[in-house]
């Protein structure tokens, strides 16, 4: 059987369509929800018409401070070793499909492993070869690489970043975050209840704890989107943490008061889809977000000094380093870029099942 283990939204969003593969192919699986977020994971469920987790890990607030985490993760790996058989239905055979680079991420491939079942990586290979930057996600990769037996990469550069891993390498030349996009686009053409602006403008999404972790450096980075402001109307996403932190270091005022910037509360993803489309381009700090302006052909101002992604590079996704002069220069020529063209015959999901069904 195929388990999968997801425990935050951007997890879910990139395997939804290795689950809509699996239902349309009248496959059955297990859905295992390690609980790190819940506040928007309904929205989700309800855009992709996918079924409710089959386990619950965790029903609690969403998992937000170093300390709940580290609580959180103790109960779940503990859970995991008492109820092991319950949670994986006594399989002995099957292969549990683990997402991208967070802490649910190294916890359902130590569960996976602990119960004797095949680990699969999904979104695997990704690096920026600096351990701190992005912090912690670049740990939770590299562990989470030695627990794989199977890894499925978005491109050949990521195959290559884990040459001296052990382990099936798949190369599933695109995110199954292109499938996303690509089952949400006719619903997201329907949707009339989200604002969009007359005049131009772009959006800002940002929640990266390097952006956030203290005063100096979000004060930073308010000061730089000041100065976008000037030239463009932005569309400000608040995220629960980014809001929380804005919040406590007393900068949410000087975002209130820039008339040309615009805050909102968080859509459901089909809705942000709808927003990011309309705009002429996004800044963000996300490294999803980086994949759906490369896959939408939108150009992006990444918020970031370094990127474990390669969609859009040298294209439509330019690396801002916090460096006046760059966001300057993408501001002025933005229009000038242009993301890559992408083979639509690809569907990243179904290459994942494949494999999957020949590996077990």
């Amino acid at each position: 059987m195929i388990h999968i283990v997801i425990g935050t939204k951007a997890q879910l969003i990139k395997m939804a369509p290795v689950m809509k593969e699996l239902s349309l192919r009248g496959t059955d699986y297990n859905y295992i929800s390690t609980g790190q977020h819940k506040e928007t994971i309904e929205d989700i469920l309800d855009n992709f018409k996918i079924k409710k987790p089959d386990i619950h890990l965790y029903s609690g607030k969403d998992i937000t401070s170093v300390l709940s985490m580290i609580v959180w993760s103790l109960r779940i790996l503990t859970l995991s070793l008492l109820k092991r058989k319950i949670i994986f239905r006594n399989d002995k055979r099957g292969i549990v499909l683990v997402h991208g680079d967070t802490l649910s991420t190294v916890i359902g491939a130590l569960m996976g492993k602990l119960s004797g079942l095949k680990v699969g990586h999904v979104e695997s290979g990704l690096r920026s070869f600096d351990i701190f930057q992005p912090f912690p996600e670049e740990i939770f990769r590299k562990i989470t690489f030695r627990l794989s037996d199977i890894m499925f990469c978005p491109g050949e550069w990521a195959v290559n970043n884990l040459m001296k891993y052990r382990g099936k390498k798949i190369n599933t030349h695109l995110n199954t975050l292109y499938d996303s996009l690509n089952y949400a686009a006719p619903s997201i053409e329907l949707i009339n209840d989200v604002q969009i602006p007359q005049d131009k403008f772009a959006v800002v999404t940002l929640h990266r704890f390097e952006n956030v972790k203290n005063k100096e450096m979000l004060t930073k980075v308010i000061e730089l989107l000041g100065s976008v402001s000037k030239k463009i109307r932005l569309i400000f996403i608040l995220h629960n943490i980014t809001e929380k932190k804005l919040i406590r270091y007393g900068l949410m005022e000087k975002l209130r008061n820039d008339p040309c910037i615009e805050l909102r509360k968080r859509y459901d993803y089909f809705r942000f889809i709808k927003l990011m489309k309309n705009a002429e381009f996004v800044i963000s700090d996300g490294g999803s977000n980086q994949e759906e302006c490369s896959y939408l052909k939108k150009p992006v101002l990444l918020f970031r000094n370094v990127t474990e992604r390669n969609e859009g590079l040298g294209q439509n996704a330019v690396i801002s380093k916090f460096d006046q002069n760059i966001i300057t220069d993408f501001i002025e020529n933005y229009k000038e870029l242009k993301g890559p063209e992408t083979d639509e015959g690809i569907k990243p999901s179904a290459i994942i099942i494949d494999n999957c069904i020949d590996f077990i």
